[in-house]
This record gives structure tokens, C-alpha cells and sequence, in this order.
């Protein structure tokens, strides 16, 4: 047992030039904590079999869920089925930090949606 943080946990890139991290505590879920610079984005995707819930740390997101524009700021948070196709971008001033859990966890779960796309 130890402190996870962001200055110690495994890293991985998404995106154009995006960030985060894995903050395991368990198997399930998988927990995350994710930045998106200014002017970054990420294509439209979905996960086919995690639910996820996202929550803002810092800074503001521009978000669509199922066709619906959403701008999350932080202390906002969206809830996800599998299979919804959603993308993210940052269009603000600072950076945005948000964590992300998944369940089950969603390491190799994620599946290109095309732009525009929404699941029936």
C-alpha cells in the first residue's frame, strides 16, 4: 500500500497533445485522472463495455453526450452507458482536469465513433 498520485502513477497520451493517468486502487474501476490543454480535442469515441463517470477538477470542458452540446465547469459531473459515442474539447483558456471512473475499467476499451455519430 502506498500514495498514488499523479507524480508517481503510470501515464498514457490521448488526443493531439492530452494527458493522464491510472490511479489504481482496484481491479474495478478503473480510475483515472485526465488533462486537456487548451485547444486540444479528442475524436469521437465510446467504450463498449464501460460505464463511465466523469467529474471536472479544473477548468471547463465542451462535451457532447448523445448529440447534446454540454459544457461541464468544474464540480460537474456526467454519468455514461457503454456504447454512447462521445467526444471532448477544450475551446477555453485554461487547462482541463477531470477524473474519470470506469467499470469495469476501460484500458484497451475504447473504439473510434464516427463524427456525428449517436448509438440507437
Amino acid at each position: 500500500m502506498g500514495i498514488v498520485s499523479a507524480a508517481n502513477a503510470q501515464h498514457y497520451r490521448w488526443g493531439r497533445a492530452c494527458d493522464g493517468c491510472y490511479l489504481p486502487a482496484l481491479d474495478e474501476p478503473g480510475v483515472s485522472e485526465e488533462r486537456m490543454p487548451p485547444g486540444n480535442f479528442e475524436q469521437w469515441r465510446r467504450q463498449a463495455r464501460a460505464r463511465q463517470f466523469l467529474y471536472v477538477l479544473d477548468g471547463e470542458l465542451a462535451r457532447r453526450w448523445e448529440g447534446v452540446a454540454l459544457r461541464l465547469r468544474p464540480g460537474d459531473s456526467l454519468r455514461g452507458p457503454p456504447g454512447g459515442a462521445h467526444p471532448a474539447r477544450n475551446e477555453y483558456a485554461s487547462d482541463a482536469r477531470t477524473m474519470v471512473v470506469s467499470a469495469p475499467e476501460n484500458h484497451g476499451d475504447r473504439t473510434a465513433a464516427p463524427a456525428g455519430e449517436v448509438a440507437a
